[in-house]
């Protein structure tokens, strides 16, 4: 593939080479910096004070283990990933992977789903981002929900996670790493003061699962599902990550064991602790708040808050940063314009892909806000939107996985049964999200993500009729990118 022309030491631009991740910085990140590329993805620390709540008032006293199954379920998941991961170090994570599975198309349309899922992420987080600090400000005697005051915090929390991730992925991991340890720490430390203060950690409520019901056990499930989404994102470090065939494939699984066991601690912990509270849990604005308030450690609860909206904002900076790379990689198939194969003279970074997710992501949330939906509201719709992206992705690479051992010839009987059982739960978790089909807008969601997908693909099937030269070039590129 032809190279772009380099820009001058002025500009501080220089371009990717013809091999993809030809201008970001190889052998760059350590394993704890991957693996926080992942965690900052997820966002682990919002979900106990965001998204626990609200499974709570679908799986009840079951809430532990909806989030139990889903952690078992994104486990299998990733093995499918892995797959690729162990095999294939390149920036265009899932996109190059069902590629090398199943062709040039359904990775373009993996690809193109998998950026949708970065971009509505990074713009919903925004979003999460300023709620979870307005609710820190009222912990602390200040109470504002002014439109302008979010566009404001909309724009700060953007510009900032922007500059991260322009600057250096090493700075931005390592952000992300320090913010989600010690957020989680705390979150933990309440969790267990709370028992020791109880002084039982038994809930026969949870363990008998007192009330709840195989129904709100799915739509638990599928809720809980929707926590761990990013989970994945240590795969566009294929070209900066020191041994990435080692260090990726168990960050995908340390990031969804690790996050998984304290999203059941958590939600075993949050449940226990509502028993009989008014307003109950899922009523509740700032739970964790209120679980340190049961044994006076209000102060620590206001910390946790603080913590909370930090980690939204790492999500913003995890998702611009995984958004990138997909978005960098499809540049240099021609899938979007050139400048975006570009990266920084200076900082390897690549920062037109950066910008480019940046304001797009900013776009949506501001213009969800401005269009008079509420903080909340405008994060699940986007949120939504992002779920119908990873999950196309995640199903693509599974299907594709059994198929790119086979050609290898390393195909084995686990192989498929893995890859079915992911299939199957995958299914059952998309058509959670529209049957019962859901109230206004959530009804008109999926719709809304295929108008989004088909826009990318109708691109690649105009670009195959027109320059068949290109396809041809991508397909080179990726019989280059698999370790024999």
């Amino acid at each position: 593939m032809s190279t772009i022309s380099a820009g001058s030491a002025e500009t501080g631009v220089v371009a990717a080479g013809s091999s993809l991740g030809g201008g970001l910085r190889r052998n760059y990140l350590s394993f704890p910096e991957v693996v926080a590329q992942s965690i900052g993805t997820i966002a682990p620390s919002g979900t106990p004070g965001l998204v626990i709540p609200v499974v709570f008032a679908t799986a009840g006293n079951g809430t532990w283990l909806a989030y139990l199954f889903a952690t078992i379920a994104l486990l299998i998941v990733g093995l499918q990933i892995n797959v690729f991961s162990k095999r294939i170090a390149t920036p265009g994570s899932l996109y190059i992977y069902a590629a090398h599975g199943l062709g040039p198309l359904v990775g373009v349309i993996a690809g193109w789903a998998l950026l949708i899922g970065y971009v509505f992420t990074a713009s919903a987080v925004i979003l999460g981002t300023v709620s979870t600090a307005l609710a820190f400000a009222h912990q602390i005697g200040f109470e504002t929900s002014a439109v302008g005051v979010v566009l404001a915090l909309s724009i700060v929390a953007l510009v900032v996670a922007w500059w991260f991730a322009y600057r250096d992925i090493k700075l931005s991991t390592r952000v992300t790493l320090g913010i989600e340890f010690a957020t989680l720490a705390l979150i933990l430390l309440t969790v267990v003061i709370f028992f020791v203060h109880r002084g039982s950690i038994g809930d026969a409520a949870q363990t008998g699962l007192q009330d709840v019901h195989f129904e709100q056990l799915r739509l638990g499930l599928v809720l809980a599902f929707f926590s761990f989404v990013g989970f994945e994102s240590a795969t566009v470090l294929g070209t900066e990550s020191q041994q990435p065939r080692r260090f990726i494939p168990r960050a995908v699984i340390a990031s969804v064991i690790g996050v998984g066991l304290i999203f059941v601690i958590s939600s075993y912990g949050l449940v226990a602790g509502f028993h009989g509270v008014d307003p109950s849990l899922d009523k509740s604005d700032a739970p964790l708040t209120v679980l340190a308030q049961s044994f006076g450690g209000g102060f620590i609860g206001i910390l946790i808050s603080a913590g909370v909206a930090l980690s939204f904002f790492a999500c913003i900076l995890g998702s611009i940063n995984a958004g990138a790379r997909v978005l960098y990689t499809l540049s240099h198939h021609g899938l979007f314009h050139n400048s975006a194969r570009a990266t920084h003279l200076a900082h390897a970074s690549p920062h037109i892909a950066v910008t480019v997710v940046g304001i797009v992501a900013l776009v949506f949330a501001l213009g969800l806000s401005i269009a008079g939906y509420g903080i909340l509201d405008a994060y699940g719709i986007l949120g939504s939107i992002a779920t119908y992206g990873f999950l196309v992705a995640y199903g693509l690479v599974t299907i594709g996985a059994p198929v790119f051992l086979r050609r290898r010839g390393e195909l084995r009987p686990w192989h498929v049964i893995s890859a079915v059982a992911a299939l199957i739960l995958l299914i059952v978790t998309l058509a959670g999200t529209v049957y019962p089909v859901p109230a206004w807008p959530y009804n008109v969601l999926p719709y809304v993500f295929l108008v989004l997908l088909a826009i990318g693909v109708a691109y690649f099937l105009a670009l195959r009729r027109l320059a068949p030269a290109r396809l041809a070039q991508i397909e080179a590129d990726l019989i280059g990118s698999a370790e024999p």
